[in-house]
């Protein structure tokens, strides 16, 4: 006979599963393919058709032969998946990322004493502020499992020390070949073996320390994956809060979901005493989810578990929300299935024409931005320079930035040799091209418009 215990454990062990399946659902139901996927495809078909790693990006015209390619690894997983799926595999890669991340996130909070409840409350609080992050297929799919692991290895080893502290190491090589958010890792590795671990077992700790360092450099970049690092940092976007490096903003209203979900957690863990690591962990991530709103995200990640602590201490009036949740359960279900078949949500240009654009070029490079240069790259054209915008030199993405904000600086980069700009409506740069008079409309779709350098001189006068 089935104890009141055991019906208790299924019952949390469901609740907290129909937390995963909702999220899993609502990024499902927004997923697209964002900026920063497609490239790692397109050089992921290069290194499998040709049988070597390329020297720079070799479907740009701007230089870039002194890049270091650290993430070999992750773009020979997207060009698998582009090549077996199209853009429904990076979706569905981000599904599984998700689903997995959630599902850490969850173990670790039980494992940590959390009750099923507080758990699941605080999992779609954590899922709502993360939602940029969880429905956007992109490269940093790869860190949003592999950051969670790591936490809940890192509790883990807190609660129990021993040898598995070991294991960050390879967890590092792995990720450092996947997502450049190891950095994070290792920050993470070295704040818990200075603030955590470091003064019961010090010689150990100092190993685990130099051996996650050098784990960085196992990549096929080798030592030129210190390179990559510090280009990744220093790179202009990063420098201006550009892009994805743009700072937290209040008129986003993503953003405030964001913030208020932080602040949401932060209160419910206002009382608890934080173990040193994590509290300097959180001190840490919250300016510089401020710098850059995507590090909230990590935040996010890292206050699931005390947070789910804290909230279990005074959970009341759970049972309505409770059935709630468990009767979203199916609907959840239907709506994965559906946007499986469905695929993700259209973004950027057309097929139609990212080939009208490269056949008028007609081998020349296309000046493309927002994701759209990288559909050019993976469609086998070539562009004058795109992501990974670290690869280029630093007056290069200075003009390529400058023309993605709209600026008149920007223009320069219109120079005889670009024949063909592609371009998403209502951005800052279709605002530069519309009064580039040298160029013309030359085609368009719901999302973008191709622009192609008028060829009349007469026209040119008029």
């Amino acid at each position: 006979m089935t104890s009141k215990a055991e019906l208790e454990h299924v019952h949390g062990a469901f609740l907290i599963a129909a937390a995963v399946a909702i999220t899993v659902a609502v990024a499902a139901l927004l997923g697209r393919v964002g900026a920063d996927a497609r490239w790692l495809a397109a050089l992921g078909h290069t290194i499998t058709a040709h049988g070597s790693v390329p020297s720079g990006i070799p479907f740009a015209a701007a230089s870039s032969a002194h890049w270091p390619n650290a993430l070999v690894l992750a773009e020979l997983i997207f060009n698998a998946l582009e090549r077996a799926f199209g853009d429904r595999g990076l979706m569905l890669a981000q599904l599984v990322a998700v689903a997995a991340a959630m599902g850490v996130l969850a173990r670790d909070a039980r494992r940590a004493g959390a009750e099923p409840v507080s758990s699941a409350r605080v999992l779609l609080i954590c899922a709502l502020g993360a939602l940029p992050a969880l429905v956007i297929a992109r490269v940093q799919l790869f860190s949003l499992i592999l950051f969670p692991v790591l936490l809940a290895l890192l509790r883990a080893q807190a609660r129990a020390p021993s040898r598995r502290i070991w294991l960050v190491v390879a967890l590092l090589a792995l990720w450092s070949n996947l997502h450049g958010a190891a950095l994070l890792g290792l920050g993470t590795v070295l704040v818990f073996l200075l603030f955590g671990e470091g003064r019961a077992f010090p010689l150990r700790s100092i190993g685990v320390a130099l051996a996650s360092v050098l784990s960085l450099c196992a990549t096929p970049a080798l030592l030129g994956t210190v390179s990559y690092y510090h280009g990744l940092l220093s790179n202009l976007a990063a420098q201006r809060g550009q892009g994805m490096w743009g700072p937290l903003s209040l008129t986003s209203p993503l953003q405030v979901v964001m913030a208020a979900c932080v602040i949401a957690l932060l209160w419910r863990v206002r009382r608890r005493h934080l173990p040193r690591w994590e509290l300097v962990l959180v001190v840490l991530l919250a300016p510089l989810t401020i710098q850059a709103q995507r590090n909230g995200v990590w935040l996010l990640f890292l206050l699931v578990t005390p947070a789910a602590l804290a909230a279990g201490e005074r959970v009341r009036g759970g049972a309505v929300w409770q059935r709630l949740v468990t009767a979203g359960v199916p609907i959840a279900l239907a709506a994965v299935v559906f946007s499986i078949a469905r695929g993700p949500l259209p973004a950027g240009a057309s097929s139609r024409l990212i080939a009208a654009a490269i056949a008028r070029a007609d081998g020349s490079p296309v000046l493309a931005a927002q994701g759209l240069d990288e559909q050019v790259a993976l469609a086998g054209g070539r562009i004058w320079m795109g992501d990974p915008i670290d690869a280029f030199s630093h007056p290069d993405q200075a003009a390529y930035l400058d023309w993605m904000s709209g600026s008149a600086q920007g223009a320069r980069l219109l120079t005889p040799s670009i024949q063909v700009v592609l371009v998403q409506r209502r951005s800052a740069s279709a605002k530069l091209m519309a009064a580039a008079s040298a160029f013309e409309v030359a085609g368009a779709d719901l999302n973008s418009v191709l622009y192609e350098r008028r060829s009349d001189p007469q026209r040119l006068a008029r």
